[in-house]
């Protein structure tokens, strides 16, 4: 695998660092990198169910992950291992970064999640993002993120997150 692409079948670590330390680091399974986007595949990566109310989490969960190197987002659709639809969970994210096989993303806290039916759009953490203090210490940044949030809000009560995957 080159430093610059995510080849299909080769090996791939998920890295997402949030406020500077890393959140979570977990393998996935790549499945297509265009040069721009990059799309894993992987399992629930954290231990046991995490339950969010409007959905939950739970081992045996797979992800279908897609990261941009130009957008501020990744976009994750989340089905049973059953292959059941459950929805999409976004993230605000700096633009991905791969390199020697790790996939390095930087998440800023706003999340947005858009269940399989649609019936509801979810703008989530916003109080977080507002606590990160990331419009004092890189306002452009803060701006590119609710840019972001507010771009994927519009695309998914229009003409739904699906046809961004494709």
């Amino acid at each position: 695998m080159s430093a610059r692409s995510a080849d299909p079948g080769s090996a791939l670590t998920v890295a997402l660092v949030k406020a500077g330390r890393l959140k979570i680091r977990y393998p996935a399974e790549p499945v297509r990198d265009d040069g721009n986007r990059i799309t894993v595949r992987a399992p629930w990566a954290a231990p046991g169910v995490r339950d969010f109310g409007f959905v939950r989490f739970e081992p045996g969960d797979v992800f279908t992950e897609h990261y941009w190197r130009d957008r501020w987002y990744a976009v994750k659709e989340v089905r049973t291992g059953g292959g059941r639809l459950k929805g999409w969970y976004c993230d605000i994210t700096r633009p991905a970064v791969l390199r020697d096989g790790e996939l390095l993303v930087e998440d800023l806290d706003l999340d947005l999640w858009v269940p399989a039916d649609g019936s509801s759009v979810l703008r989530l953490d916003e109080d977080e993002f507002e606590e990160s203090g990331l419009a004092g210490r890189d306002a452009p940044a803060a701006e590119a993120a609710v840019r972001a949030l507010d771009e994927l809000e519009h695309l998914a009560r229009t003409e739904g997150l699906a046809g961004l995957l494709i």
